[in-house]
This record gives C-alpha cells, sequence and structure tokens, in this order.
C-alpha cells in the first residue's frame, strides 16, 4: 500500500493477512469490519478478486495465469464480469467449483457456461444471503483499431455486493460510465486501470470525485502508474486509496 494516502483511522480497519490455505503463493490481502463480521480481501492479481465473509468464499473473475486454483478456497459464489478468456476462465473455474457453487455471470458468458445465473445490467440478486448488483460496464472512448469498443454497452458487468453494512463495488472492465458516477454510499470500489483497455488514472480519478467511494483500490491496472493516481487524488481526502 502507499503511506501517504492512509489514513490513521484506515490503519484500525484494514490490516495486511495471509491466508494460509494459499500454499502456492502469498497475496496481499484486507481485512475491513462490517455489522456482520469480519470481510476479508484477498488480491490475487489482473481482475482477479476473493472475498471472505461469514463462512463463505466468492471468487471474481478467477484466472489461472494469475494463481494455482487447485490451491485455493473452494468457491461458494464465483462473479464473472464478462466473457473475455482473462476474466471467463474455464479451467480455473473447474479448480474451485463444487455441484453448490452458484455462478453469476453476463448474458453472453452463457454461451460458453451455460450452467451459470445470467444477472443484466441493472438487475438485483440476493445470492448466498448477499445482496448483488449488476452494474453496466463498458468502454465510453477506448476502441478497437475497427472502431469497436473494446468492452460494448450492455455486454459487462459490475457489481455492487453488499457485505453487512459495507457496500463494496467490482467495476469488471470499464470506464467511467454514468452508471459508475451516479453509485451512492459506496464504502469500498475496484476500479481497472488497465490501457487501453480500461481507464486512465484521469479517467478514475474523475470517477471517484463524482461518487466519492470512502476507500478506492485501483485494481486491473497491469503497467499504469499508480502513482499518477495518487496525484490527482491528493486534493480529495473523502477519497481513500489504497494501493497493492
Amino acid at each position: 500500500m502507499h503511506p501517504r494516502k492512509i489514513a490513521p483511522t484506515l490503519v484500525l480497519l484494514f490490516a495486511t493477512v495471509i491466508w494460509p490455505c494459499f500454499a502456492q503463493a502469498e497475496f496481499p490481502a484486507d481485512t475491513i469490519q462490517t455489522s456482520g463480521g469480519s470481510l476479508e480481501i484477498t488480491f490475487i492479481g489482473h481482475g482477479s478478486l476473493i472475498f471472505k465473509f461469514a463462512g463463505r468464499i466468492i471468487h471474481v473473475d478467477p484466472f489461472e495465469k494469475q494463481a494455482d486454483y487447485s490451491t485455493l478456497p473452494k468457491a461458494d459464489v464465483v462473479l464473472i464480469t464478462h466473457d473475455h478468456y482473462d476474466h471467463l476462465d474455464p479451467p480455473a473455474l473447474e479448480k474451485i467449483r463444487t455441484p453448490d457453487t452458484v455462478l453469476i455471470m453476463t448474458g453472453n458468458c452463457a454461451d460458453k457456461m451455460p450452467d451459470g445465473i445470467v444477472m443484466r445490467n441493472g438487475e438485483n440478486r440476493r445470492i448466498a444471503n448477499l445482496p448483488i448488483e449488476a452494474v453496466p460496464a463498458y468502454n465510453l472512448f477506448h476502441r478497437r483499431a475497427n472502431g469497436e469498443p473494446y468492452h460494448p454497452k450492455g455486454i459487462g458487468n459490475g457489481y455492487l455486493i453488499t457485505f453487512g453494512d459495507k457496500r463494496i463495488y467490482v467495476a469488471g472492465d470499464t470506464e467511467n460510465t454514468p452508471e459508475m458516477k451516479g453509485l451512492k454510499d459506496i464504502d469500498l470500489a475496484f476500479l481497472p486501470m488497465n490501457l487501453p483497455y480500461t481507464m486512465t488514472p484521469e479517467m478514475v480519478a474523475d470517477a471517484a470525485r463524482a461518487f466519492k467511494p470512502k476507500t478506492l483500490y485501483p485494481y486491473h491496472y497491469g503497467d499504469t502508474d499508480t502513482n499518477r493516481l495518487l496525484e490527482l487524488l491528493r486534493d480529495t481526502p473523502e477519497v481513500k486509496v489504497m494501493i497493492h
């Protein structure tokens, strides 16, 4: 994490831990307290995350190139943001799924992985006793050479998950869309900064100033300079930037 943006009160809420069951590598993890108990957030890399809450394991976009998923906890829920190979990865899914695992995904993922639950943009569900909302994830600016957005509107999801009294937003592959900027009462946001496919640091800062998550993690940022984001949000003390 970057020490310049961590408030003293925040240090009491976040602690770096290592899950002992992660045998093949040490992954950074933070713990926050919610009204329903501790929420452990483990950063696998790329767009892959794991949430542990109330005895349940929630994987986000498991990607085998980031970890040996045979050593990681089995999933109660898996959230897939879209069908690109680095987010919908069948070999990784095979290693963490059980007969009881609930797979949440987008419509175009269902063409490749037909045994999951499709959530459309804007849909709300309660999965494993967790309120989950699908937030649109798409490009406004960055496009392929043929003019098509890397992530067209209506195809990808971000997910807003409520753990106890904490609202956690995992944006998926997206830019600073109106739907993102209109979010309210977000305790922690994961915003992508992987160029040229998602947001520049300027776009992330623009979004953060608009919906003001209490804590912001840039994630899925590849080689993008995270120090630029710290500079852009230096004068926005209400948003605490945390970097792994």
